[in-house]
């Protein structure tokens, strides 16, 4: 037998040693978008808080991970959202939100219109502007467009502060314009909505609202719009025709947003609205404990409200289930920004302090798990002794 064993082990190691085999990974249990998707805000932790030592003058800028506050004492600060520290101060007043693009922030000034690095804040241009008060700016692509107190719009070339075209449009904006693709979106006081071109302010259309409007949504072929005649509009870009509308019990106030299926948006009602975007169809909606002062922000799968109340509410975009709440401890002095990061997105909200000024505070994902105290367990078994001989 120990010969037949030997004889056997030296016919085995003369045999060349087969490739191993793997079996192929398992597929994803799920798409990588969704896996690769932000978490969920909540629960959260507070990552940083820092004061101002001043009051806000005009409503901060954001830009990414970057914020833009003009403080009392003619300051302008920017900070790093993601360590909350200082990157440069300036003395400059402005009148209006700065915005950010191509390398760039855009103030207000009392008499004009100024470009500064974003780098350390140093001046690039600077233009007189004679109706700096009420400016609302916007940029896009190369665009800085400038709609004045008076009625007229003003495009530059945001790189060198060149006046490319002015359009008198014959009323006030009564909110932002919107640039997107070859158009410009004007919302007027006078319910007009206007839609121009961006090379050369040429109107396309005009479609008068049954009130003014507010901020545009423009999503491919159509345009989604709120307005003071307590109506959501559904319009087609190319000639500004209402595809369909939803009656609501208040104005409808801030800039909707959407997602593949429907838009969402809120309305002086005090109500959240979730509507299919092709049809209008109703999907959901949701009571608000809230007056709301601005459109919904989307984070995650979820939508983000506020208004005149110290809190912050989550509801989920599939049915408006509510999904949590924030309390930064004070007035919103302004309206909350998002900055959404590969996996885990940040919460940045500016309240009101009267001894400290405006209290900058960044919100994140709790990942920590509860700490859950320990307990004995249900319906315990006793084990009965062993008996040993």
């Amino acid at each position: 037998m120990l010969l037949l064993s030997a004889v056997w082990c030296a016919a085995l190691q003369a045999q060349p040693p087969r490739p191993r085999s793997f079996p192929a990974p398992a597929p994803p249990s799920e798409p990588a978008s969704i896996a690769r998707a932000p978490l969920a805000l909540f629960p959260t932790r507070t990552l940083w808080r820092l004061g101002l030592d001043a009051a806000l003058t005009a409503e901060p800028g954001f830009s990414g991970d970057r914020a833009y506050f003009a403080i009392e004492g003619d300051r302008l600060a920017a900070y790093d959202l993601e360590a909350g520290a200082l990157l440069w101060l300036v003395s400059t007043r402005t009148a209006a939100e700065p915005i950010a693009g191509g390398g760039l922030l855009f103030i207000v000034e009392p008499d004009a219109l100024t470009a500064l690095h974003k780098a350390d804040g140093s001046v690039a241009w600077r233009l007189p502007f004679a109706e700096a008060s009420g400016t609302r700016l916007v940029w896009d692509h190369g665009w800085l467009i400038a709609a004045d107190a008076a009625g007229a719009i003003h495009a530059y070339r945001a790189a060198d502060g060149e006046l490319i075209w002015r359009r008198e449009v014959g009323a006030r904006v009564n909110a932002r314009p919107t640039l997107a693709h070859d158009r410009l979106y004007v919302p007027l006081t006078d319910g007009r909505l206007l839609a121009l071109r961006v090379e050369t302010g040429a109107p396309v259309w005009e479609r008068r609202l049954g009130g003014a409007p507010h901020e545009v949504l423009a999503l491919d072929d159509r345009l989604y719009v709120g307005s003071v005649d307590n109506y959501l509009y559904c319009l087609t870009a190319e000639d500004g025709g209402t595809d369909w509308r939803w009656r609501t019990g208040g104005d409808v106030i801030g800039l909707p947003v959407a997602d593949e299926k429907r838009v969402y948006f809120v309305s002086l009602d005090n109500v959240l609205r979730g509507l299919d975007r092709n049809n209008g169809a109703q999907r959901w909606k949701r009571a608000l404990p809230l007056r709301p002062s601005g459109g919904p922000i989307i984070v995650g799968r979820a939508l983000l409200v506020s208004g005149l109340a110290p809190d912050v509410r989550a509801y989920l975009m599939t049915d408006g289930t509510e999904t949590g709440n924030v309390a930064p401890g004070g007035e919103l002095a302004a309206p909350p920004h998002v900055v959404h990061g590969d996996t885990i997105p940040t919460l940045v909200i500016v309240t009101r302090d009267i001894a400290k000024g405006a209290i900058v505070t960044a919100i994140t994902r709790s990942i920590e798990p509860a700490i859950v105290p320990l307990g004995p367990l249900p319906n315990p078994t006793p084990i009965p002794p062993v008996a040993f001989p």
